[in-house]
């Protein structure tokens, strides 16, 4: 769990709330009006979050892909909700089989 604070009261407070993250291994997240505006994390667990952040996204499908499989299954004669309409959904392209012409 995280310590909240604000704003007004971190910029008072800076130094000993660096201090608690550094050496007391703690997560504070300033806030504005009672909204999260911002978190201090040590460098250790910001490196962690880069990395696991890196990982995730490597891990995820580009956008690109995902559109191109599902218009390949769409193509293949699975017919989604509304196919049979490509133009009224921006579509410029339909599939069609090599042997149809």
């Amino acid at each position: 769990m995280a310590y909240e604070i604000p704003v007004t009261q971190a910029r008072a407070e800076l130094a000993e709330l660096i201090n608690r993250v550094v050496y007391g291994g703690e997560r504070v997240v300033v806030t504005r009006h009672g909204k999260p505006l911002v978190a201090l994390v040590s460098a250790a667990d910001l490196k962690r979050l880069e990395a696991a952040a890196s990982q995730a996204a490597a891990e995820e499908p580009a956008d690109g892909e995902e559109i191109i499989s599902t218009v390949s299954r769409l193509g293949n004669g699975d017919t989604g909700a509304g196919w049979s309409e490509p133009r009224r959904y921006g579509l410029t392209a339909e599939h069609r089989d090599p042997g149809t012409g």
